[in-house]
């Protein structure tokens, strides 16, 4: 037999072995790769599994208050420093799924370590609060005075010591109030800054707590981004917050609370009188239908008929669309507005004299 021909056959049988061997490779570590997904996954889903389980250890009760427009990111929070849940980004995370964040209702609940999430996700929808608990609503645009009243007559407050509390309270916790101005001439402290909303408190609650719940409201409701806007026009938070009271007490309709600003603001830059009907019926202490000539020459620092610029404060307390109004208005040339007086509470809008007293005699029917 020839030599030659031997290695020739020897060598013609080597790639078929090498396929083999890498076909080999390839199996091993593509088994290789699906075990460890198949780990990766069995341990997440123990991870999610734990996560989501009730936390142990002896049962204690926790009574828990969750603020009025908290987010479900906000209750998982308050739920996991309390003690109650392992986790709240999976709390989170579990609620988006259940789609049931949108039903949970904010209130004080006694709850008890080593509940599951379900039990009290079905407190939290059904509103099952704890029984010592009141509840207080303050509308927009109420100012201090008429909120302690209100208080007051609810038998939460004794209305000296909450206006006590407004003007002296120490309250660190919110930085907004100790960059508050001691402007000479402003009445209230705290006007403008106890957010209207509807509020549930606990029966024994003092006047420092239920002003507390108000702030942390405001501070809650209030954008970091606003801060930003009001640096670029220079405008101080006290600042922005008193004319959102003043476009709060001007303006019913909430398209046209930019609008009104823009005018507002288009009157400081040009040095005008803000002339705001609702700073004149501050300084005579009730609302009036009808403003008169005498009451526009009432000598109060808050008269804006008399005084250029903003009042030395906050007029009521403003809501959501009046803050952010005070923070973004619309740019437009507009110096004058009157209401149309057809019960529809909008206003004619102008940008001279001469068209402003037009349309008001328009508005009036003349």
């Amino acid at each position: 037999m020839n030599p030659m021909s031997i290695k020739h056959d020897d060598q013609s049988n080597w790639p078929p072995v090498q396929k083999r061997r890498r076909g080999g490779r390839f199996f091993r570590t593509v088994v290789i790769l699906f075990l460890l997904v198949l780990l990766g996954t069995a341990g997440l889903i123990y991870y999610v599994y734990q996560g989501l389980q009730p936390v142990a250890g002896e049962a204690v009760i926790k009574e828990v208050q969750i603020p009025s427009g908290s987010s479900v990111k906000q209750i998982g929070r308050i739920l996991h420093e309390n003690g109650l849940i392992r986790n709240p980004d999976l709390f989170a995370y579990y609620v988006k799924y259940k789609g049931t964040g949108s039903r949970l209702q904010a209130g004080d609940y006694q709850f008890q370590t080593g509940q599951t999430i379900d039990q009290m996700l079905q407190a939290m929808e059904e509103g099952k609060t704890v029984v010592n608990a009141m509840r207080f609503t303050i509308p927009e645009g109420w100012n201090v005075e008429q909120i302690a009243d209100h208080l007051a007559e609810k038998g939460l407050v004794d209305k000296a010591k909450f206006l006590q509390e407004v003007n002296q309270g120490s309250f660190p916790e919110f930085p907004f109030v100790a960059a508050i101005p001691q402007k000479e001439g402003r009445k209230h402290r705290l006007e403008g800054y106890l957010f209207p909303e509807t509020y549930e408190i606990k029966k024994e609650a003092d006047e420092h707590e239920i002003i507390s719940r108000m702030l942390a409201q405001f501070q809650k409701e209030w954008k970091p981004e606003w801060t930003q806007q009001l640096t670029k026009r220079k405008m101080t938070i006290d600042e922005a917050v008193t004319l959102a009271s003043i476009i709060e007490r001007e303006v019913v309709v909430d398209k046209e609370r930019p609008i009104v600003a823009g005018v507002y603001y288009n009157r400081m830059r040009e040095g005008w009188l803000l002339q705001a009907d609702a700073t004149v019926q501050f300084v005579l202490g009730k609302q009036r239908d009808r403003i008169t000539y005498d009451d526009l020459k009432v000598e109060s620092p808050y008269n804006t008929y008399l005084h250029p610029g903003l009042p030395p404060g906050p007029i009521a307390n403003p809501g959501r669309a009046s803050l952010a109004a005070a923070v973004s208005p619309e740019s437009h040339d507009y110096f004058f507005y009157v209401t149309k007086k057809d019960g529809t509470s909008e206003h004619y809008f102008s940008k001279t004299l001469a068209e402003h007293n037009a349309l008001d005699k328009k508005s009036r029917g003349k």
